[in-house]
């Protein structure tokens, strides 16, 4: 035992005999205190006047609820109408929900979140500071970005000191200005804890800033600032699991704000660039192959598209964006999709590990080259395409026809379905793109039929006519 105690101390000793050296900080430190022993260190000043260009929001959304008979949809082919009588509607409680917003004009243009307004009935806006409420309108939504613009009348208004986010800086300080949980007006200050953040999963169009700053429900769509007060993002999102701040919180970097609401201002929506590209990230093993280590490698790219025409191939290295470095696939489709449909672009890439130059004319991505159809009543579907995998994160491996848009009170929806789903499956025919859809639909014409969707690799059933 004795033996076995000595080994044991030399063993320790012979992990412990390493020596260490430790960068040390300065030992001389100068300490600073404000200019008089009557001052108060305080942000005050530098944003009493930002508060006033946040506002309160309240929407109001009418619902109804519908009730389905249990009996079986396919006995209607047998039962006739009376079973639409059978479908009643109850009216509830308008649903409420609280936010906040970004005075951008003077005349009343106001910016927030997509999700704060999205299929509002009623939106009321407060003024700090005002009792008075103000009835907003809905200018524009994105909400693959999660912005919205709503507008007030109003010319009279205080509008936000707009920045840059060339100029944001891992570490500077930063406050959240919006209304948490309906309590009023509150600033809360952190620091940016990370930049240029995504592949969030919370929007299709990511570029967060990430904060400590506490951020809870109803600061949606206030103003994240620096200390000067000037607005470098939207607040957005939180990751927590109690539903309250842990101290992860995300906003929506002012660049991509800035480009999003002045397009639907001035248009009314939002047209994006489109490529035509399938892209993804280098991995670990992926990077041995180029000589850049960062930047958007293309997987697939769709015939005539402005990619193919350009000259693009599937294993390029997207580097760079009229001058604008490319360090992601996510960063490859922010940067695409703040462009104009139309504009041309300079994109330098590798091949080979050779570097090459060219110039690509973009299309629009709302109106890609493939062809869209309501043929299924308040669905507006598109064949699936590589363009559209990469979109809607898709596995290479799915096909079939995908819902790209769907109406909120379509038989489809209230049954389930939506944005998103793959039709696979038409009674006994496997669809695979629009023409395999078109002979489905008229071979079951006027008849209940079995639609087989794939939601994320899980297989669903609906029945619809």
């Amino acid at each position: 035992m004795k033996k076995l105690l000595l080994f044991a101390t030399i063993f320790l000793l012979s992990l412990h005999g390493a020596s260490i050296e430790f960068k040390e900080a300065q030992n001389t430190l100068k300490r600073t205190m404000p200019s008089s022993g009557n001052a108060i260190l305080s942000f005050h000043d530098a944003i009493k006047n930002t508060t006033d260009s946040i506002v309160f929001i309240a929407t109001k959304q009418t619902q109804s609820k519908r009730v389905f008979s249990q009996v079986n949809p396919f006995f209607e082919q047998f039962f006739g109408e009376q079973f639409s009588r059978q479908f009643k509607e109850q009216n509830l409680p308008p649903l409420q929900a609280l936010g906040s917003g970004v005075i951008i004009s003077k005349d009343g243009y106001i910016v927030t979140n997509n999700h704060v307004v999205k299929d509002a009935d009623e939106i009321i806006v407060t003024i700090n500071g005002s009792a008075k409420e103000l009835q907003a309108k809905i200018i524009g939504t994105d909400a693959k970005s999660d912005i919205a613009v709503i507008k007030v009348d109003a010319d009279d208004l205080k509008p936000i000191t707009v920045g840059s986010s060339k100029n944001l800086k891992v570490g500077d300080v930063v406050f959240a200005i919006g209304n948490p949980f309906g309590v009023g007006q509150t600033v809360t200050q952190g620091i940016i804890s990370a930049q240029h953040k995504n592949s969030m999963g919370i929007n299709e169009y990511e570029n967060f800033i990430q904060t400590d700053a506490s951020i809870n429900p109803g600061n949606s769509g206030g103003a994240l600032v620096d200390s000067r007060g000037v607005l470098i993002g939207i607040n957005s999102a939180i990751i927590s699991r109690s539903g309250g701040n842990n101290g992860i919180g995300f906003a929506i970097e002012v660049d991509m704000v800035k480009n999003i609401a002045k397009k639907l201002i001035e248009k009314g929506s939002i047209d994006r660039g489109y490529m035509g590209v399938s892209i993804g990230d280098l991995t670990k093993d992926l990077k041995a192959l180029y000589k850049n280590k960062k930047g958007a490698m293309i997987v697939a790219v769709s015939p005539d598209t402005p990619a193919e025409r350009a000259g693009l191939k599937r294993g390029d290295l997207i580097i760079t964006v009229d001058d604008t470095a490319i360090e992601s696939a996510a960063g490859l489709k922010n940067t695409i999709g703040l462009k104009e449909p139309g504009s041309r672009v300079a994109v330098t890439y590798e091949r080979d590990k050779k570097l090459f130059d060219t110039t690509i004319k973009l299309a629009s991505l709302e109106h890609t080259p493939n062809e869209s159809s309501e043929l299924l009543k308040g669905m507006e579907l598109l064949s699936l395409d590589d363009s559209l995998r990469s979109r809607y994160s898709i596995p290479s491996g799915v096909e079939g026809v995908i819902i790209v848009n769907i109406k909120p009170d379509s038989k489809a929806a209230l049954q389930g379905i939506q944005k998103g789903d793959i039709i696979i499956q038409i009674e006994n025919n496997e669809i695979k793109n629009m023409d395999d859809l078109r002979a489905a639909l008229k071979q079951y014409a006027k008849q209940y039929k079995r639609i087989y969707i794939n939601r994320r690799g899980q297989i669903l059933v609906a029945a619809l006519r």
